[in-house]
């Protein structure tokens, strides 16, 4: 019998996947599919798959033409597949040409010639087809338009600003500039806001007026009421309004979370979140805005809204007025919180979660992270944990973003009452009910 292996990620199957595997089926007698796993398409670049492994597994096993589906978990899985199944025949579609050529090794490789015009990426590019603009005045827009690069069917098509002499030239070259945020909105679906934090909630109030998505750095507005609003109003126009913060869409990060709310440190008694950079940006966002929404999103996404009271100490620069430093102390019912957030202030910027059983430490910078600790008592059972990181969470918030407006709800990874916080706790920063040191 002649086993025959190939590989695939079969988003969206079509006549050019069901084509190649009914070539590969001809080669022998018995055809082993690999799909590959959510996870490692990541690694691989594919950040914008639309269906979830189950759904492409069943969509391959519809196909009958696999006699045995396995899931590819991993680098280097190929080798040990061919091994393990004793395949006697390897084979992919033509645009991998010389790619796998090292498993000749271990048995026959054959480049099968794909179905040409057609593809999932041209299917996902014509299903989605988004004109976001970018509006603001910071050179984080270019970021932005780097990392929408990586997302099929996404365009950055316009840029509203008053400080085009920061822009790259990459993204200089969109297709409409203006420095009139209406005329902007009246050429784009969707707009990402990255404007001074006090003018957030007319400008998403305008865009949803006129039926426009909206993607807003956090915090979305200084006002826990004006948040509340926000969302109702989108949601009663059947629109997407979302919160930016890169770091709840880093693979680490996520992982982290979820190794936490499991219990693997046990009963989580304190968390402890620095943010601080030496690169202070007069006419940028004060210290709070910049960093604070970053550190408060591991105490809020793990401790929860719920907390009994916090208290806001900061030093303000003489010079500027503005806050160079400030300390957050939060206390909840069983355990407390701490952020430092500094602009112009240089400290540790380390992410510690302190359980029962052990915690969790991350290296600064711990909010663009690709690795983290869980250290117990015993050294001997510590364990590192690595992930890859694309983009520092920018794509795959894209992506999110991309996907709730796909799908008509919100798919983001900032719940609403964590939005509602980081504004109530910035209301009261702005109102200054703070200790000045």
């Amino acid at each position: 019998m002649i086993k025959v292996i190939t590989y695939g990620t079969y988003d969206l199957l079509h006549h050019g996947h069901i084509r190649l595997l009914e070539r590969a089926k001809a080669l022998g007698d018995y055809l082993i599919v690999g799909v590959t796993a959510d996870d490692f398409d990541k690694t691989r670049g594919k950040i914008n798959v639309q269906q979830s492994l189950i759904e492409r597994i069943e969509a391959v096993k519809a196909t009958g033409l696999a006699d045995e589906i396995i899931i590819e978990e991993y680098e280097g899985q190929k080798i040990d597949d061919i091994k393990k199944y004793d395949v006697d025949i390897f084979t992919v579609g033509s645009d991998w040409i010389g790619k796998f050529d090292y498993l000749n090794e271990y048995c026959e490789v054959v480049y099968l010639e794909r179905t040409k015009g057609i593809s999932s990426s041209e299917l996902r590019e014509e299903k989605r087809a988004i004109h976001l603009g970018l509006v603001g005045n910071s050179a984080f827009l270019n970021k932005i338009k780097d990392e929408a690069e990586y997302v099929n069917g996404l365009q950055i098509t316009s840029l509203c600003t008053d400080n085009l002499d920061i822009m790259s030239e990459h993204l200089k070259n969109v297709s409409f500039i203006t420095n009139a945020y209406s005329k902007l909105l009246a050429n784009v679906d969707a707009v990402y806001i990255r404007s001074l934090p006090n003018e957030h909630y007319d400008q998403i109030k305008q865009a949803l007026n006129m039926g426009k998505h909206v993607l807003c750095e956090s915090p979305l507005t200084l006002d826990e009421q004006q948040s509340k609003e926000l969302f109702e109003m989108a949601k009663s126009k059947n629109l997407i309004l979302m919160e930016a913060i890169k770091t709840a869409y880093a693979t680490a990060y996520r992982r982290l979370l979820l190794l936490v709310k499991s219990g693997k440190i046990g009963d989580v008694i304190s968390v402890d979140a620095t943010c601080t950079s030496l690169q202070s940006k007069n006419g940028d966002w004060p210290g709070i805005y910049e960093w604070g929404p970053t550190a408060l999103l591991p105490v809020l996404q793990i401790l929860g809204t719920d907390c009994r009271e916090f208290k806001i100490i900061s030093h303000i620069n003489k010079e500027t007025n503005r806050d160079s430093f400030t300390k957050i102390d939060f206390l909840y019912d069983h355990s407390v919180a701490s952020i430092k957030v500094g602009d112009g202030v240089k400290s540790e910027g380390e992410l510690i979660i302190s359980g029962t059983k052990a915690y969790a430490y991350v290296p600064a910078p711990w909010w663009k992270t690709d690795y983290f600790e869980i250290r117990y008592e015993n050294q001997n059972d510590n364990k590192r944990y690595f992930y890859q990181l694309d983009g520092e969470g920018i794509r795959h918030e894209l992506v999110s973003f991309i996907k709730s407006l796909e799908n008509n709800r919100y798919l983001g990874n900032i719940d609403l009452k964590i939005s509602y916080d980081i504004s109530k706790i910035m209301n009261k920063y702005s109102n200054r009910k703070i200790k000045k040191i």
